[in-house]
């Protein structure tokens, strides 16, 4: 479990690199924020109107969805912090505007992911897809992980903002590396937040799956060694004397990936020191596939379906 403060441990050290840290926009805006800040000025707060402008909550909502690649339905609801039928509602106006799409993708409730006008709506330049099948399971889990740390006391009076993995690998001015390993998100903790953590940027890893000790290790090293923010020149990416960009790694696992991340950790010696081991918090698991009844053609909410389908 994520406790409720958001830092449980002692700061592993102040990370002098990572306090406003780059990557907050070419404008220099938090990641996330400064979109959302434009277009919520732009439409009435909490006003829904026929003229197709956004409130205040359908921006949060929309940005959060494009930044994650897509959320299931009870997961929307939890970031609007509405019930699952309202959050139905909301997603359903969304597709009314082109702004969103649905679909049931896998088991459990329909995913909803951006359109190109969703997209351009948000001020931000992704390429629309749908989440892709085969990483469902783990946008799942990176989601409650995100919406487990937003919730905590400590996060919101810090000010504590996340930077997803879509962003990172999006980002202007620079292409990550084929090489390089992203992690799942990073959490930026401003300067003078009344946190110990204060000025400090982590990366964030959800861990559902073992991958050998052996690549974690590295995965592990490469996180702990960064020091330019991703996108920099590969000059820049380790440097030799620089402080590192992450001043810790926050591992959350599965009951089946814990074993393998711990000992990946151990073998680091005093590097271990920065890596944190949680469990992911509940509802990070997807719903468990239902087996189609005798006679039935199987597909229902195992098909990907046609978009809006599920709705």
């Amino acid at each position: 479990m994520i406790p409720a403060e958001g830092a449980p441990a002692p700061p592993a050290g102040r990370n002098p690199a990572g306090r406003n840290p780059a990557g907050r926009g070419s404008a220099g805006q938090q990641p996330g924020r400064g979109p959302a800040s434009a277009l919520a000025g732009r439409a009435s707060a909490g006003r829904d109107s026929a003229s197709g402008n956004l409130a205040g909550s359908d921006v949060a909502g929309l940005l959060f969805a494009a930044e994650m690649y897509g959320v299931q339905l009870d997961q929307l609801a939890a970031v609007l912090d509405v019930s699952e039928q309202r959050a139905r509602v909301i997603a359903a106006r969304w597709r009314s505007r082109g702004h969103a799409e649905s679909a049931r993708l896998g088991p459990g409730p329909p995913w909803v992911w951006l359109t190109r006008a969703g997209l351009a709506s948000c001020g931000l330049p992704y390429a629309q897809a749908p989440p892709a099948l085969s990483r469902l399971a783990h946008i799942r889990a990176v989601v409650a992980v995100r919406l487990a740390l937003e919730s905590a006391p400590g996060y919101r009076a810090a000010g504590a903002y996340w930077r997803s993995e879509r962003r990172l690998r999006g980002r202007p001015g620079g292409r990550v590396g084929l090489r390089e390993h992203l992690p799942d998100g990073e959490v930026h903790w401003p300067d003078g937040a009344p946190v110990p953590c204060a000025g400090e940027c982590w990366a964030v890893e959800a861990e559902l799956t073992p991958k050998t000790v052996g690549r974690t290790v590295t995965i592990m090293r490469e996180l702990l060694s960064r020091t330019g923010d991703y996108g920099c020149l590969a000059a820049d990416v380790q440097v030799p004397g620089r402080p590192p960009r992450h001043a810790r790694v926050l591992y959350l696992c599965s009951a089946a990936a814990r074993p393998t991340v711990t000992r990946a950790r151990d073998a680091l010696g005093a590097a271990a020191a920065r890596i944190e081991i949680r469990t992911l918090p509940p509802g990070a698991a997807m719903a468990p596939a239902v087996r189609p009844r005798p006679g039935s053609s199987g597909t229902g909410q195992h098909s990907r379906g046609r978009p809006g389908a599920g709705r």
